[in-house]
């Protein structure tokens, strides 16, 4: 990461601004699999050494995520997707638990990872919005269907 003064904490928190953060943000409402992720174009920080901690290619929000406290557990959650994929096995219901782990560590390393969460409750209340948006055309949709049988009768 960042040699940080540790008597100004403004500089040891990641700036959302920071590109580890933009990265992370995009994947996380990005639809890609981590196979059609492109994992060879994405620049090492000043001070990351990249051949000594085995990063070689990896993404941004691998490398965000590996750089706080969350490292073992995004490491086994990235294995488990890794696994499902391979097996063409459902995600959801095989990573649930190490998603739960992986989640609950970020909430606790929140001063880290909040720009991730930010990002994840964001993108959770698009989706509340869109499904909520779907069942009001659904509803129109079913009650001009029922007008309609209403007037042939």
């Amino acid at each position: 990461m960042s040699s940080s003064d540790p008597k100004n904490p403004e500089e040891a928190k990641p700036s959302f601004d920071d590109q580890a953060s933009k990265e992370a943000t995009e994947s996380l409402t990005s639809t890609k699999t981590l196979e059609e992720t492109d994992h060879t174009n994405t620049p090492v920080g000043e001070n990351q050494e990249e051949e000594e901690d085995g990063d070689e290619g990896e993404c941004g929000f691998c490398l965000f995520m590996k750089g706080g406290g969350c490292k073992d557990a995004f490491i086994a959650w990235e294995d488990c997707i890794k696994q499902a994929e391979e097996k063409k096995e459902d995600i959801v219901e095989n990573c649930f638990e190490v998603t739960s782990a992986l989640k609950l560590c970020m909430e606790a390393h929140a001063d880290y990872y909040e720009p991730i969460l930010r990002a994840e409750k964001a993108a959770e209340q698009e989706a509340i919005k869109q499904l909520e948006k779907e069942k009001e055309e659904e509803a129109a949709a079913a009650a001009e269907k029922s007008q309609s049988n209403e007037k042939e009768k």
